[in-house]
């Protein structure tokens, strides 16, 4: 058990690094921005302002656009009893309000959850999940998804998403502005130590979408490890998610068909592994053998 607790501390720390080093690189950018364009401080405002808007439409929108996007259908106690009241059980048990459910015709073994806050959450599972996991092993795979509610993940990888997606937006303007002749122009002005600090800005605009997708994929990560162990901690039972695992890691079909890469985070297992390539070696989520292990070793 004092694993578990060490699980959860050291990856909310870790998550606490990863958010600061995406909003210094967004500031870099925006900084860079301004250069370019006036000044720096009118490239920060106009970052900032960049940020707040995709915020606020991820924050009131975003959970509807990904479960329409996902063809989720919202399921009732008629329809599945015992689904919907092992929701409201493990909501219960951890001392949050009952998500909504919602179920995908999907063959492949896969859930997630989404939502801005425990008050207005959901919990998702695919078809394929639901026929195939026994009581334990739904039962891990729940309290899995309602620990990413509980510790607000949800928010969390939401803003992840949003900083990366911003880190990539003004990159791309930066390194329009250089086809619109805003480097040369700068260089007559300011002389070579501007021309200088201009090159430094177009490396750091190429580099950054990598660095930022990069902490994404370990952002991600880090909330798959915290979500296991706070999982395994609500059910007292970490072979449960374990052995869902196992079936999961093991099922023929592992593709989700209308999984992209801006979703695939959201998902308990990386809902795009069968398509191989950079979807492999590019993964939102840990290796899944790893991860069975820590929950083992519980």
């Amino acid at each position: 058990m004092a694993k578990l607790y060490d699980s959860i501390s050291a990856n909310k720390r870790n998550s606490v690094f990863i958010i600061i080093a995406f909003i210094l690189i967004v500031l870099a950018l925006s900084y860079f921005l301004g250069i370019l364009f006036a000044n720096s401080i009118i490239g920060l405002v106009v970052g900032l302002l960049i940020v707040i808007i995709m915020v606020l439409i991820g924050y009131y929108s975003g959970d509807s656009i990904i479960l329409k996007m996902h063809k989720a259908k919202e399921v009732s106690k008629e329809q599945d009893p015992y689904l919907v009241n092992t929701v409201e059980g493990l909501a219960i048990a951890a001392g949050i309000p009952k998500p909504k459910v919602y179920m995908i015709e999907e063959a492949s073994l896969n859930a997630f959850a989404t939502g801005r806050n425990p008050e207005r959450a959901s919990v998702t599972v695919t078809t394929g999940l639901r026929t195939a996991m026994n009581r334990e092993e739904l039962e891990g795979v729940i309290a899995h998804e309602m620990s990413h509610i509980k510790n607000f993940d949800i928010r969390y990888m939401m803003l992840v998403t949003i900083l990366a997606g911003a880190v990539v937006l003004i990159s791309d303007f930066i390194l329009r502005s250089f086809l619109w002749g805003g480097a040369r122009s700068h260089d007559r002005k300011g002389g070579n130590a501007v021309f200088i600090l201009i090159l430094v800005g177009l490396a750091l605009a190429i580099l950054s979408p990598i660095i930022a997708q990069l902490i994404k994929f370990a952002a991600s990560r880090q909330r798959e490890y915290l979500a296991d162990a706070s999982g395994a901690l609500l059910t007292r039972n970490p072979n449960g998610l374990a052995n869902a695992l196992k079936k999961i890691r093991d099922a023929k079909d592992k593709v989700v068909d209308d999984a992209n890469k801006a979703t695939a985070h959201l998902f308990i297992e990386n809902p795009l592994r069968g398509l191989g390539g950079m979807n492999e070696l590019f993964s939102t989520h840990p290796d899944i053998n790893s991860r069975i292990q820590r929950l083992e070793e519980m």
